[in-house]
């Protein structure tokens, strides 16, 4: 009896690193994380920080209960493609996507991936969910603006400067041609006419700037575009020099001295996002959970701005921001 005792023990203990090998070598679960942004951008940095911070109040530690494979496109469309291709061929149990380009190509290259959106633009009419209740694919998560937000970006335009006879929005048409249509239904619905100017290039860009710079009582709306992020610190800076008014959905662009900033607290989204990630990888269908819209917004005046323009702001107006630069 202690001989068989004796035995198994010992036959016990020759298992143990044997053990102790196969679950080092277990699998952890894979996310892929691809951006639009590049990766120095530090608006992008907080976000991802979010992220995880998010992953880790729900008990997914980086590098010991889960691994996170990170891209970044550095704002060049061209290469959305082929990051899509590199991380769609390493199997990740599941992809954080932000950027509707970025989104846009995960969809034409896997149906099988769940994908978690942050930050993209009418998931539905582009057709990359049937609709917000009940997605029905493999790809969820939460959507950036619409068509009513634009409008809210004319009224507060209005707002600050009541004598604005003409506005635009400006944006990259080969990435975001969903905003020809938004502004159409805007117009359709009895909203203010907002003129779509198209630009792909930063000599097309400063072009434009330029020009409407000639026009009086004109104003900028910059929605979100991956290529204008990339570019949102010249575009302040043109809008100043060219004496327009404008607002981003982005609040570095009042921080690099546009005038004015609103939108959804996007750091807020990447963190609601890790709970979407953490339901898939415990087994929840993303068929099954329904695209949220933005719950938090940031709203951010630049009084120094607004003197040099020679503008008035309301004081209910700067009672209303968020964050006031002076």
């Amino acid at each position: 009896m202690k001989r068989r005792a004796l035995l198994a023990s010992t036959a016990a203990a020759a298992l143990l690193p044997t053990l102790a090998r196969a679950q080092s070598q277990k699998r952890l679960p894979l996310v892929g994380v691809l951006s639009l942004l590049a990766q120095s951008d530090p608006d992008d940095r907080r976000r991802l920080a979010a992220f995880a911070k998010g992953l880790e109040a729900l008990g997914w530690i980086e590098g010991k209960t889960i691994l996170i494979e990170r891209c970044w496109a550095g704002g060049d469309v061209s290469a959305v493609a082929r990051y899509v291709d590199e991380l769609v061929a390493l199997k990740p149990d599941v992809i954080l996507a932000n950027g509707t380009p970025n989104i846009v190509a995960l969809k034409k290259a896997t149906t099988t991936i769940p994908i978690v959106c942050a930050l993209v633009v009418d998931p539905v009419g582009l057709g990359l969910v049937a609709n917000l209740a009940r997605p029905g694919g493999n790809i969820t998560g939460f959507a950036f603006i619409n068509s009513e937000l634009i409008g809210k970006y004319w009224s507060l335009l209005s707002e600050v400067d009541p004598s604005m006879r003409r506005t635009v929005l400006l944006f990259n048409s080969s990435i975001n041609a969903q905003y020809f249509r938004f502004v159409e239904e805007i117009e359709r619905q009895g909203g203010p006419r907002i003129e779509p100017i198209s630009v792909q290039t930063v000599d097309a860009m400063r072009s434009a700037i330029a020009a409407l710079g000639q026009t009086k009582n004109a104003g900028i709306i910059l929605p979100p575009d991956g290529f204008l992020v990339g570019h949102i610190a010249e575009v302040a800076s043109l809008a100043i020099a060219n004496r327009l008014p404008a607002v981003s959905v982005y609040q570095p662009f009042a921080s690099a001295g546009g005038l004015m900033s609103y939108g959804p607290d996007t750091a807020d989204i990447f963190r609601r996002s890790a709970g979407y990630v953490d339901r898939i990888l415990k087994g929840v269908n993303p068929a099954e959970l329904p695209v949220q819209q933005p719950d938090l917004f940031n709203f951010t005046i630049n009084l120094k701005t607004a003197k040099a323009l020679g503008l008035g702001v309301p004081p209910n107006m700067i009672a209303r921001a968020d964050e006031v630069i002076e």
